[in-house]
């Protein structure tokens, strides 16, 4: 009686076997599949270039206050220091536009959890201490020239930016800043050429951000 019950038991399982096959028998299945159908491998390289986006614009954020904070200040000066008169009108419009720039990028920061800087960094405090030294004619020309160094390079900068994040938040104020770095590059650009002092040498000036 068990050696027929067995059997029976042997023939029921093999008919269904039949009806459904690969039921009851080991399957091949791919290890990076998950139940969704998506990869394993795909769903942690996304998770890691989403921590790497995340990282990155946290930084750029955080660099971008800090610099507008430096033009900030730098523009109070200029409009203390400087002996031409669009010197003066180019530090009062440092001080509105990237003080306003801030202020957006600000709402950024706080989606993103990111600490606003409170004071300069070391080499912008070491750039402001320079030109505090300076007077007359000779700061409005370390000025011009500290402004075309920066304003290429953040021009360069927030492109970039724009371009690589996948944060529309940021994406939206980069663009936005990118016009407005624009404007001022054009503004200085115009200044420099009227103070007589070639843009290319903006960038080999040791000053700025």
């Amino acid at each position: 009686m068990t050696v027929f019950a067995g059997a029976a038991l042997f023939i029921g399982t093999s008919g269904l076997a039949q009806m459904h096959p690969g039921e009851g028998a080991p399957q091949t299945t791919n290890p990076s599949a998950n139940p969704n159908g998506v990869g394993t491998t795909d769903a942690m390289q996304q998770q890691q270039t989403q921590a790497a986006d995340q990282m990155q614009a946290k930084a750029f954020v955080r660099n971008v206050m800090e610099g507008g904070m430096a033009e900030v200040e730098l523009g109070k000066l200029a409009q203390e220091k400087a002996s031409s008169q669009d010197v003066k009108q180019f530090g009062e419009k440092m001080v509105t536009d990237h003080a306003r720039l801030n202020d957006q990028m600000q709402q950024v920061a706080q989606r993103l959890g990111v600490t606003p800087p409170t004071h300069l960094s070391k080499k912008d405090e070491e750039t402001k201490t320079k030109l505090e030294s300076l007077s007359g004619a000779q700061f409005d020309d370390a000025y011009i020239r500290t402004m075309l160094k920066d304003h290429k390079k953040d021009a360069s900068e927030f492109k970039e930016e724009a371009e690589r994040t996948q944060n529309p938040a940021l994406q939206q104020a980069t663009q936005q800043g990118a016009q407005i770095i624009d404007q001022h590059l054009q503004l200085i650009e115009q200044i420099a050429q009227s103070h007589s002092i070639s843009s290319e040498k903006g960038k080999n000036s040791s000053a700025g951000q």
